[in-house]
């Protein structure tokens, strides 16, 4: 259906897909099997009590929720409680002796560390950090990659009541710098260096180009990847593990945190302008951390569960570190890359440690689809459940995940959420609703998403229609504000669709800045940013939906739809497209991928180009940059590129489309 509403909605050209049920097994072992838990969670704000009450807290809260001032919202006002504490000590009782976290490094290397010895190090670490002068409600920040020292270090600082802001290991030292510098932050904890398919990586002096270029004198304390350092490391910095050496055995009683204190900072990868610094509250953040981990994921503390994102994003915040840990459960940490030494790492270390829950993204899915069938070969793993996390997935990718991955068997889970957000927000419960590819399902427990249009008014379920996807009541996880900067936080997530005159919460919506749509069955199906969309001749598309049907070709891994300057149409798309391994690039694939477009949305969206590259730009977190891709597409100057994870994939499909005369 075409657009009436100008730049507010945007055609939705999806093919329905058939429903999958969940095995009856998964039913009856599941931690929800009743419908009534969103009745309970539909009495707001009391039904998110349910979720706190899966914690322990030295003081009850008076008031589950304050929204006297909006957006500036408050979440089990009163409450006393310590993240730390409940992701640790109150397992001992009980667990002391279960591992906490299987650690597997690149090189082969496994540390297993029981909840037991988690608090000795967190109770070590806590009294280092005190010696050096870090004090209650000090930001501290992390530069750290996947090592045990990376949770132990945060569970530590929330230990001691200061908030953590941990900065992506693989971002550079001006990121680094900026994060820093934003936060005012005076302690840095970094490391000598890490692996990287079989490279020890000199990490280290990203923190010494970070510290000169801002001209001040932070604190610098640093882990070391081996017993001794690898790298050269400056006099003035301090050897964290000598310092914790000097901690024996020591106790540090947790801080009483009021449930409004900050837990920790996490920026956005700042693609587009200055870096925003979410900051996220203890009590509620916590609550819905481990409330989603065990509801949606279906966790339970007998599961080895794996979540193989990179704690350095609100992934590994929440569902590596604080959603599982707090449920007592154990989880599987990996350093490396997915393809090192061998294409089949991921499903040896799953065989290894007979994991129950998987949880990646569709750009791993894509990836290994990419890598082909043959590499799952010869590993005996068996998931019960398996999530999507971090970008829409398309139904092609979701089926081979679904086949080849799950088996045929194993529940799909997919989730829509993001860094502000703090937990999911748009996912089926896995025992209650039909697996619908594609598709994030409904919404979680106690949310309401709304689809709306330009003017804020909403579009009908019916219709078809794609919109902007707006949150209509508070949440628990939801973050308080853009650190130091309250003005940019009502700009940028609550001004365009709230009566920000008003100081009733009921009219004030949570503006997500994604496209969606919603089906007659209810289910939400995410389009991805509303900057990814093109006009083409007057029909306003998402990119998300073209790289669909272009991904339906066989042939093709993943694919990657930009925006070309037309003078007549205003914009055509041009298609970057990865093949599966094995096959060559042809015109009869082109033509099949141009055959796709034609069905699946219709002539007018036909790909200008099709243009069969390697590799795609993508930030380190793993998505597209189609916003270089258009850059390239329209020969203008190529834009930042410090966030991608290689820059130099963009400039060599420059290179390309110059020497094809595209």
């Amino acid at each position: 259906m075409s657009s009436n509403d100008g730049m507010g909605t945007i055609e939705a050209h999806l093919a329905e897909q058939e429903y999958y049920k969940p095995p009856k097994e998964f039913i009856e072992q599941a931690n929800v099997k009743s419908s009534d838990i969103y009745e309970r969670f539909d009495k707001f704000p009391d039904g998110f009590e349910e979720y706190a009450n899966l914690l322990d807290w030295y003081e009850k809260w008076d008031e589950t929720f304050d929204g006297s001032n909006p957006p500036f919202y408050k979440w089990f006002k009163g409450g006393k409680i310590n993240a730390s504490y409940n992701c640790i000590d109150r397992h001992l009782t009980n667990r002391k002796n279960q591992t906490a976290l299987l650690w597997e490094g690149e090189n082969g290397e496994q540390k297993n560390i029981s909840y037991q010895d988690l608090y000795r190090e967190v109770n070590e670490i806590s009294a280092a950090l005190k010696s050096i002068g870090v004090k209650e409600n000090d930001i501290v920040t992390l530069h750290l990659p996947m090592v045990l020292e990376l949770p132990m270090t945060m569970l530590a600082c929330a230990r001691i009541g200061a908030p953590h802001s941990e900065v992506f290991a693989g971002f550079s030292a001006s990121a680094l710098a900026d994060r820093v510098q934003d936060a005012n932050s005076e302690y840095i904890v970094t490391i000598d260096g890490y692996y990287r398919r079989g490279e020890f990586l000199n990490h280290i002096e990203k923190t010494d180009a970070a510290v000169e270029e801002m001209g001040g004198d932070p604190t610098v304390l640093v882990w070391t990847r081996h017993e001794k350092p690898m790298v050269e490391i400056k006099d003035e910095y301090i050897l964290l593990k000598e310092l914790q050496g000097e901690y024996k055995r020591e106790y540090v009683d947790p801080v009483e945190r009021d449930a409004e204190d900050i837990l920790f900072l996490m920026y956005t990868s700042g693609t587009t302008g200055k870096p925003k610094g979410c900051q996220h509250r203890t009590g509620g953040y916590l609550s819905y951390a481990t409330g989603t981990s065990k509801y949606v994921l279906d966790i339970k503390p007998e599961d080895t569960y794996w979540c193989a994102a990179d704690i350095g994003w609100i992934t590994g915040h929440s569902y590596i570190v604080y959603g599982p840990l707090a449920l007592g459960t154990t989880s599987v940490m990996y350093e490396g890359t997915p393809d090192y030494p061998h294409k089949g790492r991921i499903w040896e270390i799953a065989e290894r440690y007979d994991v129950d829950i998987f949880h990646t993204s569709p750009t791993a899915v894509r990836m290994f689809m990419k890598w082909g069938e043959i590499h799952l070969q010869g590993y005996n793993f068996n998931f019960r459940l398996m999530t999507s996390v971090g970008e829409p997935i398309q139904p092609e990718a979701w089926m081979w995940y679904y086949e080849h991955i799950g088996k045929g068997s194993a529940v799909i889970v997919d989730t829509w959420w993001q860094t502000e957000t703090g937990g999911h927000m748009i996912t089926n419960l896995p025992a209650l609703s039909d697996m619908k590819p594609g598709s994030a399902g409904l919404p979680a427990p106690g949310i309401k998403p709304m689809i709306v249009d330009g003017e804020g008014k909403e579009i009908e379920t019916k219709g078809g229609q794609a919109g902007n996807l707006i949150i209509t009541r508070p949440w628990p996880g939801m973050l308080q504000t853009v650190y130091g900067d309250d003005d940019r936080f009502i700009e940028t997530y609550w001004k365009e669709f709230s009566d920000t005159s008003s100081t009733e919460w009921e009219k004030w919506s949570y503006k997500a800045g994604d496209g969606a749509v919603q089906t007659i069955d209810k289910y939400f199906r995410i389009l991805g940013r509303l900057d990814d969309v093109m006009n083409v001749a007057g029909h306003r598309l998402g990119t998300m939906e073209l790289e669909s049907v272009i991904v339906e070709v066989k042939s093709v891994a993943e694919a990657a739809v930009a925006a070309r300057k037309h003078p007549e149409k205003g914009e055509v798309p041009d298609a970057y497209v990865i093949l599966r391994e094995g096959i060559e690039a042809s015109d009869l694939i082109r033509d099949e991928i141009n055959k796709s477009v034609e069905n699946g949305i219709g002539k007018f969206a036909r790909p200008a180009n099709v243009i069969f590259v390697e590799d795609l730009p993508k930030t380190r977190s793993g998505k597209i940059m189609r916003r270089l891709l258009e850059d390239i597409s329209n020969n203008e100057e190529l834009g930042d590129t410090t966030t991608l994870s290689d820059p130099t994939v963009a400039e060599k499909i420059r290179a390309q489309i110059h020497e094809n005369g595209k």
